[in-house]
C-alpha cells in the first residue's frame, strides 16, 4: 500500500512538473507577444486552435516513426561497437581514430550524400539520424565498460563464471545507464536533424509542417508546430524513463532525482 502511495505521488509530481513546464513555455511566449507587438510572434490563443485544424496526429507519427527506427537501428550497431571499443584492444586501436574524426564534423553535411545514395524519401533521412546518434551512442557504452573495475571480473572469474555470465550480470548492467544517457541526448539531436531532413521530398513530419507554415506566413500555424515537437520530444524522454525504470530499476532517470 505504501509502495502504490509513493507511485501515485510520483506521478502527479511529474505530471505537475511537465505542466509547469508548458506553462511556462506559454507565458514567455505570450511575454514575447506583447512586448515586441509584431504579427510573427502571434499570441498562444490564437495558434492553439491548429491543434485541432491541422492532421497535426500524422505528422508527429511520421516523425516518430522516422527517428524509432533509426534509433533502434544505430542500437544494434553501437552497442556491440561499443563494447569492442571498450574491451577490445585491436578494436580499438582500428576504429577509435576514425571515430574521433567524424564525431566533430556536423552530420547534417552529410545530408546531400545520403540523398544521392538512397534517394529523397524515408530512407535517406533515417541514415541521417543513425550517422548522427550512432557514435554518440557508441562512446556511451564504451565509457560505461571502461568503467567497470577490473577486479569485478576477477571475481566473476574466481567463482568460475562463464563468459556469457560476465556479459550477463556484469557488463549488460553497468552499460545500460550509460545506453540511456546516450539515447537522451540522441533523441534530442536526432529531432534537431530530423527538421532539418524533412524539408527536403516529403509530405509529413513536423519539419516540414513548420517550414511550410513559414513560407505561407501562417506564424500561428508555425507555432502550433513548435508546440508539437516540443510534445513529441517530451513523449520520447518520458518514455525513455518508464524503459529505463523496466530495465534498470537500479538506477534513477536524471529527471527523477531532480
Amino acid at each position: 500500500m505504501r509502495r502504490r502511495i509513493e507511485a501515485i505521488k510520483r506521478v502527479q509530481r511529474t505530471i505537475w512538473t511537465q505542466l509547469a513546464g508548458f506553462l511556462s513555455f506559454v507565458l514567455l511566449w505570450q511575454l514575447l507577444h506583447s512586448l515586441l507587438d509584431t504579427h510573427t510572434i502571434p499570441p498562444p490563443l490564437s495558434s492553439f486552435p491548429y491543434l485541432l485544424k491541422q492532421p497535426l496526429l500524422l505528422h508527429a507519427l511520421a516523425s516518430i516513426a522516422r527517428v524509432l527506427v533509426a534509433v533502434a537501428i544505430a542500437l544494434l550497431i553501437a552497442v556491440p561497437a561499443g563494447i569492442l571499443l571498450g574491451t577490445g584492444k585491436w578494436f580499438g586501436r582500428l576504429l577509435s581514430p576514425f571515430v574521433y574524426f567524424v564525431y566533430p564534423i556536423p552530420k547534417v553535411a552529410f545530408l546531400p550524400v545520403f540523398m544521392l545514395l538512397f534517394g529523397l524519401g524515408n530512407t535517406s533521412k533515417i541514415m541521417l539520424i543513425i550517422w548522427i546518434i550512432v557514435f554518440q551512442i557508441m562512446l556511451s557504452v564504451r565509457d560505461g565498460v571502461a568503467q567497470v573495475p577490473e577486479p569485478y571480473f576477477r571475481v566473476m572469474n574466481g567463482f568460475g563464471a562463464s563468459r556469457g555470465q560476465v556479459w550477463r550480470y556484469l557488463v549488460l548492467p553497468a552499460i545500460l545507464p550509460h545506453i540511456f544517457s546516450g539515447l537522451r541526448i540522441s533523441i534530442g539531436i536526432s529531432l534537431a536533424s530530423l527538421f532539418f531532413a524533412e524539408n527536403y521530398a516529403t509530405d509529413y513530419g513536423i519539419g516540414y509542417l513548420i517550414m511550410s507554415a513559414w513560407a505561407r506566413m501562417n506564424y500561428a500555424e508555425m507555432f502550433c508546430g513548435i508546440v508539437v515537437m516540443g510534445l513529441v520530444g517530451l513523449l520520447l524522454f518520458k518514455s525513455l524513463d518508464v524503459l529505463q525504470a523496466w530495465c534498470a530499476p537500479w538506477t534513477k532517470p536524471a529527471a527523477e532525482k531532480a
